[in-house]
């Protein structure tokens, strides 16, 4: 199993900075540094897929690192956002129930022999406008024009974001039905 490599080291760099995301937001509430940590976040993501695909460094880990760093962003930062009431807790605990409904279609999957289904396009998508929309929200937590902009902009990409969000899990559990319709199940591994 490939673990040192590039992609993962930025992977793992970018876990890190979750932690210390959530203790800009609700400690000195450092709003810059906190959008700097999401800026930087969004820039390794991008660089270690890049890099994987560039340098025929892809791994199991990195396909395991890429969509957790992502999901503990989100978590994180809608937690942050709710704490600081920047954005309503409706919204905060939304997203996580899309996640919970998907981790309970993995026992499902796994009597078929699959632990995960691959991510499609929507759910990128949906990811990508949440990872824009939440600094968005955070910049627009002010009085200046930027600010309101930012916020403007930023509730519309959280409205879409959401939507692809729930869109992109009920096509998972579509998937995850269809996969239990057409596939034999497999036969329990016996420890022995």
């Amino acid at each position: 199993m490939r673990i040192w490599t590039v992609p993962n080291l930025l992977s793992m760099a970018r876990l890190l900075g979750v932690p210390l995301f959530l203790w800009l937001v609700l400690g000195p509430q450092e709003d810059a540094w906190a959008l700097g940590v999401l800026m930087l976040s969004g820039i390794t993501d991008w660089l270690d897929g890049y890099l994987a695909r560039r340098l025929d460094q892809r791994s199991a880990l990195g396909e395991v690192l890429d969509p957790v760093a992502d999901r503990l962003y989100i978590l994180a930062v809608v937690f942050g956002l709710a704490m600081r009431d920047i954005i309503p807790w409706w919204l905060a605990l939304l997203l996580p129930l899309r996640d919970l409904f998907l981790w309970g279609l993995v026992p499902f999957l796994r009597t078929r022999g699959y632990s995960a289904l691959p991510v499609h396009f929507l759910g990128k998508a949906a990811t990508f406008n949440l990872l824009y929309a939440f600094p968005l929200l955070l910049l627009g937590h002010g009085e200046s024009t930027v600010a309101t902009l930012a916020d403007v902009f930023g509730w519309a990409f959280a409205i879409w974001g959401i939507g692809l969000y729930w869109w992109a899990g009920l096509l998972y559990a579509w998937q995850v039905r269809k996969l239990l319709r057409d596939t034999d199940k497999h036969a329990p591994v016996l420890d022995g």
